[in-house]
């Protein structure tokens, strides 16, 4: 008898089931609240020099007093970073003042904004640019604080996946939902940008250990064969997240107040994680030599479920019986250092980093500048957060169809060409030009759902942690650089856009030569995959017992499996 048999036989799809998968899921909703967060509460509000702080406006109008104080820049617009040194009040009696303020200004002596700025709070009632005066030369820090919140992300995945296997999935579970809950709060009542960030980090820290234990905790409950299903279900939970950021923060125009009420649900979803019965993974007690403990969860399982016959029959012995492949496989010893021993395994872990760097930097590069598409933040996230839907629908029959090669590569290639063309189509066509870029972001979508199950398939049973860890590493880096790359556009307004319209076809062309799995089975070890060789002609489809959806992933370090 396997796990899953073992499983099957205490209800693999009962009320325990659908009560563990449905409350584990709800912290997924507001995971994009946090990485998408920045849109809002560091959305940059039509800004310019305040007025000198020695001129009386009481006689003067606000119109006035602006243009006699600040010069006008190439768009027709208030420069944003510069001023009169003096105020030049003969634009105002002038017939022809507009003129005048053209011709000018370059004979006129400016100063840099020594008074401040004042800022358009229509939109946004408050955000960390007008805390913190984040605009100028101090414009650079708006996008370090997104950087910084994804080395968080990059960190707590280090911390917590190697915490979560020797404490256990629920305890580190436990432990991320409350460092999300304070660190979201205490990010609220900052008084200083340092601070801010440094909170920001430990969400992005917590983030990833809510992520991770999830889906553990997740998976290691349900059986095989529901496990796509069920995947694809909390992978809607994030789009569906999306969604809601849009929402509140429409109600929401406070940065501070957006971001305690994104950070509040977690203090729920420890309230429940720690009184509600969260049973700890049998597969990871069994791992770390707590069988008796295991013995018990799963007859706990089976009396929810209402199998207290099928209950009364387990035992240590067959439990242990079960578990002896997995227990087996924990013996073996391997490294990162594995992942480039063979020229079949150098190719796989270079191929996929690219994939997954790219596809992470040109999405966040993406999702995270709103405002330049100069439509309503509010309804540019709807549109980003509902294209996901339709996209992962599409390659989802694209894989099971053409093969996860072809449905890697096109979602890539497709995602960069349409942000490409989005650089030659003028400003002024905005519907246009939004088109274009939802399109590629939900390219992007697809390329994520899609290398996430292709890069499982990749990888031997006996690397595949270490597999999964170093290619998701890189998707973390990419996030990570890609707020940075908006930087350059104050020089090269076009360079960001073909930076991230590159990336994905260079990455595109990458994932050209790794081997096709569809109907392939799951490679065990190093040989298996040097077996398999580079074939880039369609496999035949091989027995079912053999195909990835039906084959139970013994080895497989589950929280990766999703």
């Amino acid at each position: 008898m396997a796990f899953s048999d073992l499983l099957e036989q205490v209800g693999s799809t009962g009320r325990f089931q659908v009560l563990h998968v449905t409350l584990l899921s709800m912290p997924i909703l507001m995971m994009a609240s946090h990485n998408l967060l920045q849109n809002f509460v560091a959305a940059v509000p039509p800004h310019h020099c305040a007025p000198h702080a020695n001129i009386s406006m009481s006689s003067m109008s606000a119109g006035d007093m602006l243009r006699a104080t600040v010069p006008l820049g190439t768009n027709g617009k208030p420069e944003r970073c510069r001023r009169y040194t003096h105020p030049q009040w003969q634009l105002l009696s002038s017939n022809n003042s507009e003129s005048l303020w053209e011709e000018g200004v370059e004979e006129i002596e400016m100063q840099s904004c020594e008074d401040g700025w004042y800022y358009n709070v229509t939109e946004m009632s408050s955000t960390i640019i007008t805390e913190w005066d984040l605009v100028c030369d101090q414009r650079a820090l708006k996008q370090m604080s997104q950087t910084t919140y994804m080395g968080g992300v990059l960190v707590g995945a280090v911390i917590f996946g190697g915490l979560s296997d020797r404490f256990g999935r629920r305890v580190l579970l436990l432990i991320s939902n409350l460092m999300m809950a304070v660190g979201g709060t205490c990010a609220a009542f900052s008084t200083s940008l340092t601070m801010f960030c440094i909170f920001r980090i430990c969400c992005g820290m917590a983030l990833s250990g809510v992520v991770l234990n999830s889906f553990s905790l997740i998976v290691e409950w349900i059986p095989t064969r529901v496990r796509t299903v069920v995947g694809t279900g909390t992978g809607y939970c994030y789009t569906t997240g999306q969604l809601i950021l849009a929402a509140v923060a429409y109600c929401i125009r406070d940065w501070r107040w957006l971001t305690l009420a994104v950070s509040l649900p977690f203090y729920v979803s420890f309230l429940y994680s720690w009184c509600v019965w969260f049973l700890e993974s049998a597969r990871w007690l069994v791992l770390t030599k707590r069988s008796d403990q295991a013995v018990k969860n799963l007859k706990t399982v089976a009396r929810i479920n209402g199998r207290r016959a099928e209950a009364d029959k387990i035992n240590l012995e067959m439990l242990q019986e079960s578990m002896k492949k997995e227990i087996d496989c924990s013996k073996g010893s391997y490294s990162a250092l594995d992942l480039l021993r063979t020229s079949s395994m150098r190719t796989i872990t270079v191929c996929l980093s690219a994939v997954w760097f790219s596809t992470s930097f040109a999405y966040y590069g993406l999702s995270m500048d709103l405002q330049k598409f100069g439509v309503s933040i509010y309804l540019i996230q709807i549109i980003f957060g509902a294209v996901d839907i339709p996209a992962k629908i599409l390659v989802t029959i694209s894989m099971s169809m053409l093969g996860r090669r072809p449905s890697q590569c096109g979602a890539l290639v497709l995602a960069g060409v349409m942000i490409l063309i989005n650089l030659l189509v003028p400003y002024d066509l905005q519907v246009l030009r939004t088109s274009l870029a939802v399109i590629g972001k939900g390219c992007l979508a697809a390329s994520f759902n899609c290398c996430y199950l292709y890069s499982g398939e990749l990888y031997p049973t006996v690397i595949r942690q270490n597999g999964m860890g170093c290619v998701s590493m890189m998707a973390r880096i990419g996030a990570m650089v890609a707020p940075m790359v908006l930087l350059l556009g104050e020089d090269f307004p076009w360079l960001p856009g073909f930076i991230y319209g590159g990336a994905p076809i260079l990455s595109g062309i990458f994932a050209f030569f790794l081997p096709e799995t569809l109907a392939q089975p799951l490679p065990d070890t190093i040989q298996d995959v040097d077996d398999r060789g580079f074939a880039w002609k369609k496999p035949k489809r091989l027995p079912e017992k053999e195909d990835l959806a039906m084959k139970d992933p013994s080895c497989v370090p589950l929280k990766e499996s999703v």
